[in-house]
């Protein structure tokens, strides 16, 4: 390898812990949504839900687009975990490629297989974190916009 090309090389292997971090702490995020979301609908289901968006519609008021804006806002950790995390996933699976290429050209059957291990299992963790917290995202918007259209409903029955 030249210096530049090693130079690269050791950048990337910079990256794999920050990176392997954040799947991680996707992964724990998105368990702490789904939890929240199974309480949410097992008190839907006893009838003991308070609507977070109602409860903040009667405290500031405003138009339904100020709804809105503030559901975008309180959805956006997920739809960015449920977008991001399959890229961090494809980062974590090229960057112990290297090593298994190099490896592999030493004829190092275990070093190779350890490398991809490590790429197949980030993967994997970065794919199940994004998946629960697209499921996450998809129903609780919904949730959201059925309440929005309550309110919508509300005020106009008092015009």
């Amino acid at each position: 390898m030249t210096s530049f090309e090693h130079w690269l090389y050791q950048l990337s292997h910079l990256f794999f812990i920050p990176v392997m971090f954040l799947i991680l702490l996707a992964l724990v995020y998105s368990f702490m949504a789904l939890g929240a979301l199974l309480a949410e609908a097992w008190q839907k289901k006893r009838n003991k839900y308070q609507s977070v968006l109602l409860a903040h519609y009667k405290k500031n008021g405003g138009k339904p687009d100020d709804l809105e804006l503030w559901i975008m806002r309180r959805l956006e950790w997920l739809r960015i975990t449920s977008r991001n995390t399959p890229m961090l996933g494809l980062i974590a699976t090229m960057i112990p490629m290297g090593p298994a290429l190099l490896a592999l050209t030493r004829q190092d059957t275990q070093g190779v297989g350890e490398n991809m291990v490590v790429a197949f299992s980030a993967v994997i963790i970065a794919l199940i974190g994004s998946s629960l917290s697209y499921l996450v995202l998809t129903i609780r918007r919904r949730w959201l916009l059925e309440e929005l259209r309550q309110v919508e409903q509300a005020q106009e029955a008092q015009v």
